[in-house]
């Protein structure tokens, strides 16, 4: 066995110490893909392949090309990797940012950072009559936020007074009080990430920005590919806007509301959470999976031999698979034959939460202030309402008049309290994962109601292979039971 460490991430300013000292032009990781993608054909070992890449770059560059764009083997891209400090973003644009589920993102979290006065002016409303209302109403929610936070900080700590004895709890406290009083805060506060992602998703990336209605998306994916255009040509060579990712979701957003509007809707009352659909006889199916896959039987007859099962034992199945689990471990993939999908309405501030979780499928709508405003029970247990709601109602009239001239434009007004629907669909094996996290004692109290909600549906319809759900803090019960 031969294994070599071929490279890895270096930061911008060692790389261009590197290339000031030894003017060399194989600092790129156009050379990694070259080499990989010769693989399939080439007899020579792999590093050799390195070598020989790294020795004659514009070939290397050429053969990328014909490789990636010209056979179609996209996945040679994936070999080069990309890190970007992406500084100074609204919320809003961080949501277009991480919509890409096969990036990495390490986002500035608003929970542990106190928000100073920085928020981004939208190119579509600088200069235009709307800058100065737009200016008052960032002011205000800005300044909104930190009565909020000085006042919920001083509730918290008289609320948990045993948690304050202990120096290690102050941080958890006061960010509890920055996650309720950011709530006022709006989609145009400013926002930073750290991003890594390979080539292949970069151009994705780019084109989807090039398309976008919001300049501040177009000038993102725009600086992006300045940093990297000269490095790696051969790699990212179709960034531009095109007609699919810029027209599509107008196109039908046009003609699904006239042919709503003609033909009338009887609209369900709204729910946080509603299942819509899930797979049927989803336990039946997981075990199915389990039993084919251990007695090496086709997956109809392990079915057949499933639904012969007593109740007894297919617990017994179900508990095999969990007695040597420990709190870190996921699910055995099995699990990922059982889906749901959830109709859910969410606010901004814990849509930002949900989309981190990238194995979803996340379909989201626009904000729509009709749908009301998702308060901190904190925020009304100190009196707060009133204001916290004055003042979204002052976002939602300047929303309402951006929405005539600019509706793009007009999301960057809303607030975090403000809600959209999504559609969820989701695994079994991956609502594990949410419900671990997000169902603890210390998640955020929003997506621990939303989760909460799903994880209960998710039990009626999976009623053994779903009965271990629950948040880290449930973990040891959960398991005791189950394996007694």
């Amino acid at each position: 066995m031969k294994v070599f460490l071929a490279g890895y991430n270096l930061d911008a300013d060692v790389i261009a110490e590197l290339k000031k000292n030894d003017p060399r032009q194989d600092v790129t990781p156009e050379t990694l893909s070259a080499a990989y993608a010769r693989i399939s054909r080439d007899p020579r070992p792999i590093n050799e392949l390195r070598q020989a890449a790294r020795a004659e770059v514009e070939k290397s560059r050429r053969s990328n090309q014909k490789i990636i764009f010209g056979l179609g083997h996209s996945s040679v891209a994936e070999h080069a990797v990309f890190n970007f400090d992406v500084i100074d973003v609204s919320r809003r644009a961080m949501e277009e940012l991480e919509k890409f589920r096969l990036c990495s993102y390490t986002e500035k979290s608003q929970r542990y950072i106190t928000l100073d006065s920085a928020y981004i002016t939208p190119p579509e409303i600088r200069g235009t009559r709307f800058e100065a209302d737009f200016h008052k109403l960032q002011k205000n929610l800005l300044a909104l936020y930190e009565r909020f936070y000085a006042k919920l900080k001083i509730y918290i700590w008289e609320k948990h007074a045993d948690l304050v004895t202990e120096p290690q709890n102050k941080n958890l406290l006061e960010g509890w009080a920055k996650e309720d009083a950011r709530y006022v805060t709006s989609l145009a506060v400013g926002a930073q990430a750290g991003l890594t992602l390979n080539a292949r998703n970069l151009e994705k990336m780019l084109r989807r920005f090039a398309s976008h209605s919001l300049r501040e998306i177009r000038d993102l994916g725009a600086s992006l590919h300045v940093l990297v255009r000269d490095i790696a040509p051969s790699i990212i060579k179709y960034p531009e806007a095109n007609a699919y990712d810029r027209d599509t979701y107008a196109d039908l957003r046009k003609y699904t509301q006239k042919i709503i509007k003609r033909n009338g809707l009887i609209s369900q009352k709204n729910k946080l959470c509603r299942l819509v659909d899930y797979t049927k006889n989803g336990d039946a199916k997981i075990l199915a999976a389990l039993t084919a896959r251990s007695a090496n039987l086709s997956y109809k007859d392990a079915l057949a031999a499933v639904q012969k099962m007593t109740l007894k034992q297919k617990r017994e199945i179900f508990k095999i698979c969990v007695q040597n689990m420990q709190m870190w471990d996921v699910m055995l993939r099995e699990y990922e034959l059982a889906e749901l999908t959830f109709e859910l309405i969410v606010s901004a501030s814990c849509f930002a939460q949900l989309k981190r979780h990238r194995l979803l499928t996340l379909l989201a709508a626009d904000y729509e202030p009709a749908l009301g405003l998702r308060l901190p029970p904190a925020i009304e247990a100190v009196g707060l309402s009133a204001d916290f709601i004055r003042e979204a109602h002052d976002a939602e009239k300047l929303y309402t008049r951006l929405q005539k001239e600019n509706p793009a434009a007009a999301d960057y007004v809303l607030t975090n309290a403000h809600q959209r629907r999504v559609i969820c669909k989701v695994n079994l094996r991956e609502l594990y994962h949410i419900s671990r996290l997000r169902e603890d004692a210390h998640a955020q109290w929003d997506i621990h109601e939303i989760s909460a909600l799903m994880t209960a549906a998710a039990r009626e319809v999976f009623p053994l292979t779903a009965s271990f759900l629950g948040g880290k803090d449930q973990y040891a019960e959960l398991r005791a039971k189950i394996c007694i």
